[in-house]
């Protein structure tokens, strides 16, 4: 009696994964749609700030922003610095809704993490995604962090809660604004929840793109006040400079 499947049904080449390369198109040879040499050329950020992850010259150093003014929060986890090919990846998925390019950044970012997890890095007990403002949330359709943040909830086993965090305050987009209006901006714009359960945890901020480090800033202070014993912010990407 044969209970086996035969090698050629849906069942195996579904275990196979014979994906297509967002990319390249070619045959990504991965259980995800990224073949090597793209996943290889992808512009991952080395040398970095241990704080921000803002790029520097060399590794384990602290920019001078971070050492004048330690922020609020712990530590920024990237895998890559705003260039291309990922700034495209980004943008198609944050604003031409191409959700499969975000599913495979976080994917990636899972993958990355868990390899932080297994060196040093302390695994955080909730994942909270940066909140939309109403207004911005109608008009786009979705949350890109929250979607984020729920894909990896589900490949790292952390639990993600999107209702900690409210923006209370509708505000100008902070790509239109500088450093110091960014800053400005933020003022009173979010809000911790009521009853959220935050004491003595250690929460992780989820986002796709980290500029200035204005909004982080805001909610890790926030959800410090709230109780939270540490605050860290993974994000797909860190611009190279504040501007």
């Amino acid at each position: 009696m044969h209970c086996q499947p035969a090698a050629n049904t849906s069942v195996y080449k579904w275990v196979k994964s014979d994906q297509v390369c967002l990319l390249c198109d070619g045959a990504s040879g991965n259980p995800y749609a990224l073949c090597e040499a793209c996943e290889c050329d992808l512009p991952w950020l080395d040398e970095q700030c241990t704080v921000c992850a803002l790029p520097l010259a060399m590794s384990g150093f602290t920019c001078a922003p971070c050492r004048r003014r330690p922020p609020a929060f712990e530590k920024v986890e990237t895998p890559w610095y705003y260039g291309f090919p990922i700034d495209s990846l980004i943008t198609r998925f944050k604003h031409n809704s191409q959700w499969p390019y975000g599913r495979l950044l976080a994917e990636l970012t899972s993958h990355w993490l868990d390899h932080r997890f297994n060196e040093d890095l302390p695994r955080p007990q909730l994942l909270i995604p940066v909140p939309m403002g109403r207004k911005r949330l109608r008009k786009r359709g979705f949350n890109q962090a929250e979607m984020l943040a729920g894909w990896l909830s589900r490949a790292l086993h952390i639990d993600c809660d999107s209702t900690v965090v409210q923006r209370t305050l509708e505000t100008r987009a902070q790509q239109e604004l500088g450093a110091k209006a960014r800053l400005h901006n933020l003022q009173h714009a979010f809000s911790v929840m009521p009853g959220a359960g935050l004491e003595g945890l250690h929460v992780a901020l989820v986002d796709d793109v980290m500029t200035t480090g204005a909004t982080a800033q805001a909610l890790a202070v926030l959800l410090r006040k709230a109780g939270a014993a540490r605050v860290d912010v993974y994000c797909l990407a860190r611009t190279a400079k504040a501007e």
